[in-house]
């Protein structure tokens, strides 16, 4: 993957949408016809409120590809707030707040596994997400029970023992393309078993461990449970 669009895609995550036109045009005059590029620019226009931007760049994407579920979903989404401007105000200020990074107590985490285009499609920016644990796995689903994808194991093993443990969290839709989903997850409650331990603690890409540990703290070096140790799932 190359740097702009490392830039680019980090700029949609974190919500500098006048970042993520500047690098997404830059991107488009090396491929004009770069549909993720179109996409992103696209829903970057959409949340500064410039919807007929918004609508050429996803015309022009469907003309490139008439089936492409970001483009068809988000033009449904721009006619409809058109006849509803003061909802389509509350929507961009809704998902704007909604992602505020709080030390420890957050993290933007790209799913594995994830589900196929019909489903990906459908999925909306800011959409919670239920977090079903079986086994040693944590299941991301749509609202609905639909699969959406997994955490990557370290994590979802890290989460699992918090959250047997006493903690909740919620998630989100972060970002989305054709086969790539990230979700916002926050931490919404600390029991006092884990009240010195923050839930996140990031040591590169979906990495999270603690520095010197306290004693009896999760540790991603534990040996994990065994299936027969209890699990269940859990929504």
């Amino acid at each position: 993957m190359s740097s702009l669009k490392t830039q680019a895609i980090q700029t949609a995550i974190t919500g500098n949408w006048q970042s993520a036109i500047t690098l997404n045009q830059q991107l488009l005059k090396e491929d004009p016809d770069d549909i993720e590029a179109l996409n992103r620019l696209a829903f970057a226009f959409t949340n500064l409120g410039k919807s007929k931007n918004a609508k050429n760049l996803y015309q022009r994407v469907l003309r490139l590809d008439s089936k492409n579920p970001i483009a068809l979903k988000n033009l449904k989404h721009i006619d409809g707030f058109a006849k509803n401007r003061a909802a389509f105000t509350y929507r961009i200020k809704e998902v704007s707040t909604l992602f505020i990074e709080e030390g420890g107590k957050t993290k933007v985490i790209e799913l594995v596994n994830v589900a196929d285009s019909k489903v990906i499609g459908l999925l909306q920016i800011g959409e919670p997400l239920v977090l079903s644990i079986k086994r040693l796995k944590i299941f991301v689903l749509t609202q609905k029970k639909h699969y959406v994808g997994m955490l990557p194991d370290d994590i979802a093993r890290r989460l699992i023992r918090f959250i047997k443990g006493g903690n909740a969290y919620e998630a989100y839709v972060k970002t989305v393309e054709e086969r790539k989903i990230t979700i916002f997850i926050k931490e919404t409650k600390r029991s006092a078993r884990f009240k010195n331990q923050p839930s996140f603690m990031p040591l590169g890409k979906n990495k999270i461990a603690f520095a010197n540990p306290p004693k009896n703290s999760i540790s991603e070096n534990e040996p994990e449970e065994s299936e027969n140790s209890g699990d269940s799932e859990e929504s």
